[in-house]
């Protein structure tokens, strides 16, 4: 069953409020990332005293890198289903595979999903 009116808006503000979300994480991210590369190269008293400290710092900022990659991919889709829902909107909501309706249950939960499954 094709998407309703209703639908589509319902799911077009969901896109834009998950897109507001991801793009404000990797701003934090970013943000984050200079700071700890000031705080390392500007001041030899913010280097770790114990070597525990080093790998902790070390892991935050790895995890934090995987993070900012993952939000980017997210980014990525959000704005290919938008990109979909404004310029090809009879694709939008289209399984990929099968060309069926995904349904709108699994879009309100990922409204970025390109399959059924």
């Amino acid at each position: 069953m094709a998407l309703t009116p209703t639908q589509r808006k319902h799911l077009e503000a969901r896109l834009l409020e998950e897109r507001t979300r991801v793009a404000d994480a990797l701003a934090r991210y970013d943000s984050e990332t200079r700071d700890t590369l000031q705080e390392q190269s500007g001041d030899l008293s913010a280097f770790p005293v114990h070597m525990a400290d080093q790998g902790t710092d070390t892991a935050d900022q790895e995890l934090d890198a995987v993070n900012a990659a993952r939000e980017t991919a997210e980014l990525a889709e959000i704005d290919a289903a938008l990109e979909r829902l404004y310029k090809t909107p009879e694709q939008y909501g289209r399984c990929e595979r099968s060309g069926k309706p995904i349904p709108f249950e699994r879009l309100d939960l990922v409204p970025w999903a390109r399959t059924c499954d």
